[in-house]
């Protein structure tokens, strides 16, 4: 049942704090996923590896191995894996507990549990390169685990607390809300690690955690607590569990009847896959195969291009939702599509730092515009139901499986071939079929949408 059904929608104050916890867990998704730990792991394995073979320098095109329960795998590939494990366990996860949320109402305590469980881990990345590899990456694993799964949980407040003509902008506002947030974060780290030196970046990481827990109760202070009283909900946990499937089973059969939110949740999964490979393996793509001068160059270029991602992205995100109350949400997805496929083949052939610049900047400008609008144009093809929860659990399946191909094939080629080049050429095939898909999308598709009582039943295209 609804948690904030009796709650009028478009109520300012509910959207505020949802909008903030896009503020709150971003920071997760720069500092650690894109930013400053993929550096900080590329620069401890590399370390430790000269120190294991006794050597100085790395060779040309010499792959960082890292040893790993006693085998020898390449750093880059390692960490790949450990994400798309992740993804493939949230993505089996996700669909169970959106069921039992959606019968018990209360999707706010399955929130607020995997943001501490994400925020938690985080803290404990301090403490490595002191303990073990295999440490670590069990807690790359469970930081992911939290910061997905509570976005499942997170998105689906979206169709309740707004109206669909709303969806759009409050979904940008909360992408752009993350990026100025995650930026601040970063700045404050940098200034940290220039200032104090390089040995002060590990404790970066407990401020990401820190930072997460505290703005996101905000979010958990505003959005309303779940009805208790309702006596489905005193049921035992098996009876429990066993609901919530059957809560899943009946959201799958109304979803399988639903052709346009199909067409559209396929070409999501393709062209998705490439954004947040894209998001997840940049920095390391940056590292390998990019010809910087010295290290110290490579570091702080890469800082730049991300700070530059951050400052587009924000802007981009907006920009992006005006476009589409314009033209329509699909039709502004295939030019955003379009723009990344260039984007993505035009890093195969760059090597120098400022050509790198120029596609970060590229990059930034759609990064947060395609997240925002693919996540508003989902909610606004959800039927009128209380099973949001359940619906957005299917979403973030598709975004994950997505997620375990893109990061298994780009490190696959990268392993295979011996450069990330050619996983970049696997990363824009998914780009091409994502945008493919878009086009059989009918452009004359309506949607119904109801802003109240007045409007109830009124027809309004979007260029669905």
């Amino acid at each position: 049942m609804s948690e904030i059904k009796a709650l009028k929608k478009d109520r300012k104050k509910i959207i505020r704090g949802w909008i903030f916890y896009d503020w709150a867990n971003s920071v997760y998704n720069l500092v650690i996923s894109s930013a400053i730990f993929p550096i900080f792991y590329d620069s401890v394995t590399k370390k430790q590896y000269l120190a294991r073979i006794g050597r100085e320098e790395l060779l040309p095109k010499e792959e960082v191995l890292v040893n790993f329960f006693g085998h020898d795998i390449s750093s880059a590939s390692l960490f790949s894996y450990v994400l798309s494990l992740s993804f493939l366990f949230v993505s089996v996860l996700s669909p169970l507990l959106s069921g039992v949320a959606d019968y018990l109402g209360n999707r706010k305590f399955f929130l607020q549990f995997f943001c501490y469980l994400g925020s938690l881990s985080c803290i404990t990345f301090m403490f490595f390169p002191d303990i073990p590899i295999e440490l670590a990456m069990v807690s790359v694993f469970l930081a992911s685990i939290g910061f997905w799964n509570s976005l499942v949980f997170y998105n689906a407040y979206l169709p309740e607390i707004a109206h669909p003509r709303m969806h759009d902008l409050i979904s940008a506002r909360g992408f752009t809300m993350g990026y100025i947030g995650s930026m601040i974060l970063l700045i404050i780290c940098l200034l940290l690690i220039t200032q104090i030196g390089p040995q002060i970046t590990k404790y970066c990481f407990p401020l990401v955690g820190i930072w997460w827990i505290l703005f996101a109760q905000i979010t958990f202070k505003t959005l309303p607590a779940p009805k208790k009283t309702i006596e489905r909900k005193t049921d035992g946990k098996q009876r429990v569990i066993l609901s919530g499937l059957t809560e899943l089973r009946k959201v799958f059969r109304e979803f399988r009847t639903m052709k346009k939110l199909k067409r559209f949740l396929i070409s999501f999964f393709f062209y998705n896959t490439g954004v947040q490979t894209v998001m997840l393996m940049a920095v390391l793509f940056a590292k390998q195969e990019i010809t910087w001068e010295s290290e110290a160059q490579g570091s702080s270029g890469l800082i730049i291009s991300i700070l530059l991602i951050q400052i587009l992205g924000a802007a981009g995100a907006l920009l992006i939702s005006r476009i589409s109350n314009k033209i329509g949400n699909i039709p502004t997805l295939k030019y955003v599509v379009l723009f990344w496929v260039l984007t993505v083949l035009s890093a195969y052939y760059i090597t120098k730092p400022l050509q790198f610049y120029f596609l970060a900047a590229a990059v930034g400008l759609v990064m947060g515009g395609v997240q925002a609008l693919s996540r508003s144009t989902y909610s606004k093809m959800l039927p009128d139901t209380e099973d949001t929860t359940s619906y957005f659990s299917f979403y973030d399946v598709t975004e994950k499986i997505g997620i375990v191909l893109g990061t298994f094939f780009f490190g696959f080629a990268n392993q295979l071939f011996g450069s990330m080049r050619y996983s970049v050429i696997s990363i824009a095939v998914f780009f091409v079929i994502g945008l493919l898909l878009l086009l059989t999308i009918p452009k004359k598709d309506q949607v119904i949408v109801y802003d109240d009582e007045t409007d109830k039943g009124k027809e309004k295209d979007d260029s669905f």
